[in-house]
């Protein structure tokens, strides 16, 4: 029998806590996880953020990021437990043996190098190429990986590819060293859903090409499902439940995988417009200053009272330019943003304070939307104070008002953001943005940096605050799951212009034009062989034309 590649027992992991008003003390965050990866295979690690998934990942390299400790059980590479190695043995490990995709290729490349020479450094300063045998493979791998012009795509600089290019630089800089086992760290979470499919595709058949083992760590068990054979639910630290993938997707025994598998299936039926448009944004043409060309190009939709808007798009659509030009910050070059009514000024420092109140703002980084000297409490009630000049006793009573609205109640006003989580900070912007009573709030990606779970709870609030305070949302998402999970309209968004526009049931029916086909089609599915099937689907369009 087949012994594991890689073989954990009982691994136990800590790190060490400093309170601001407390003596530093011990934790444990991985409380003794067992599992096996068998040659050739791909173990999916999936959880919510804090589960342990990255931490479990680099223990397999023998690493502890940031402080973390390794303080008990065993992992064996290839026979041997790396956690009872030397120094020595331990670097012999790291990019020959075991290598790692980080979620970020733009943060992990050197920008000053250029991408052959860091593709291929691993793989000659372990001694396993020679500088021309490196180079040869990595032209290889860049083919395999469906790089474009791949004999001279390494002399580039980081800088001058595409994130989903730079993302599969980044795999083939891992398998350049013919390792046995690779960690892939969320490598698609940051990417867009039409370029994923394509690094996905990438990652998948390299591996079934190589034949190498890996580890995929993902929060999005969708994703995990297309490339794995086997699944591992993490929990705070805990394994809670293990087994191959039809069995984790289509008969998941824990309560908590049963929800990661449900997770946006909310039931929000389509709403038809009854009044006049609250927003109405008409021909709106915009350019960044000294660009000379538009970012925007003759943008023309309604957001109705009550309604969501959802604006979706890639990166670089024009999504948040036009979210940018609405609430004043970017001044249209032609067009008119009218709203409740009134035509709004172009420019930010030229509209009332009425305008400014009922058109508000909620941001996809709630850790960088907060000051993180200022109590929830005081957050909350700057706004109260700017727009009612709310204080004392009736604005403490507002705040908890809202802090009951978004479902945190008692106990959260003397808190700072870095004692919330995730989920809990973009609740608090959430109570900001609804603290000035507004008619309509514009949405930036407020679920994108956000555990499935999490998210999921994000939405279904929206929905009921609502019903509760009848404001309109413009929802901006590259994500079509959240898209018919809260959306009534959909615009579609790409290379700064609207290409299809309707109610969403008439927007998600075909017949499609290509791109709304292409983005739809690139939704993963909880669904065996979907990315198979996709990737069939290309191939035959692809020879039609």
């Amino acid at each position: 029998m087949t012994e594991p590649l890689l073989k954990v027992r009982g691994l136990k992991i800590g790190a060490t806590i400093y309170p601001p008003d407390a003596k530093p003390h011990d934790i444990e965050i991985v409380h003794g996880v067992d599992f096996d990866v068998m040659p050739g295979k791909v173990l999916g690690l999936i959880g919510e953020s804090g589960a342990g998934k990255s931490t479990i990942g680099l223990a397999a390299m023998a690493y502890g990021r940031g402080g973390v400790k390794l303080t008990g059980g065993e992992v064996w590479v290839n026979g041997r437990d790396v956690l009872q190695s030397g120094r020595s043995d331990i670097r012999k490990l790291r990019g020959a043996e075991v290598t790692y995709v980080s979620q970020s290729a733009a943060a992990s490349f050197n920008p000053a190098k250029k991408i052959m020479e860091q593709v291929t450094e691993a793989a000659i300063l372990q001694g396993k190429f020679s500088k021309s045998d490196a180079e040869a493979r990595a032209i290889e791998l860049f083919r395999k990986l469906d790089l474009p012009d791949p004999e001279n795509i390494g002399s580039r600089f980081p800088h001058q590819v595409s994130g989903g290019q730079l993302q599969r630089c980044m795999t083939a800089l891992a398998l350049c060293p013919q390792p046995d086992l690779v960690v892939f760290d969320e490598p698609t979470t940051a990417l867009d859903v039409t370029t994923q499919i394509d690094v996905l595709k990438a990652i998948k058949e390299a591996i079934a090409d190589t034949g190498v083992a890996a580890l995929y760590i993902t929060h999005d068990l969708a994703v995990v499902a297309q490339v794995s054979d086997h699944i591992m639910v993490l929990r705070q630290g805990e394994m809670v439940e293990y087994g191959d993938v039809d069995q984790i997707i289509n008969a998941p025994r824990e309560e908590y995988t049963q929800a990661l598998v449900s997770v946006r299936s909310i039931d929000h039926v389509e709403k038809t417009p009854t009044d006049q448009p609250l927003l109405t944004v008409e021909g709106v043409t915009a350019r960044y200053k000294g660009t000379n060309f538009d970012v925007l190009k003759n943008i023309n939709v309604d957001l109705h009272p009550g309604q969501t808007l959802a604006v979706v798009g890639e990166s670089g659509s024009g999504k948040s330019t036009l979210a940018r030009v609405i609430t004043g910050l970017l001044p249209q070059s032609q067009g008119r943003i009218h709203f409740d009514g009134r035509d709004l000024s172009p420019d930010l420092a030229s509209r009332k304070l009425e305008d400014l109140r009922e058109l508000q703002m909620i941001y996809q980084m709630a850790d960088t939307a907060m000051n993180p000297r200022q109590t929830v409490g005081t957050i909350i009630g700057r706004p109260l104070e700017f727009y009612f000049g709310l204080k004392g006793a009736e604005k403490q009573k507002r705040i908890q008002e809202l802090l009951d609205e978004i479902e945190l109640g008692d106990g959260f006003q003397d808190r700072y953001p870095a004692e919330l989580s995730g989920g809990q900070k973009q609740r608090v912007c959430i109570a900001r943005a609804l603290a000035a009573k507004p008619k309509l709030i514009i949405c930036d990606e407020v679920t994108s940096a956000l555990d499935p779970l999490v998210a999921d709870g994000i939405l279904k609030l929206l929905l009921k605050l609502q019903k509760i305070e009848d404001v309109s949302y413009l929802f901006i998402t590259h994500d079509l799951a959240t898209v018919k999970a809260i959306a009534d309209s959909i615009a579609v968004m790409y290379q700064g212009e609207v290409v299809r526009y309707g109610s969403k049931s008439d927007v998600l029916a075909p017949p499609f034009d290509d791109y709304t086909d292409l983005l739809l089609s690139s939704v993963p599915e909880m669904e065996l062989g979907w990315l198979e099937k996709v990737i069939a689907g290309r191939k035959m369009a692809s020879a039609g034309n």
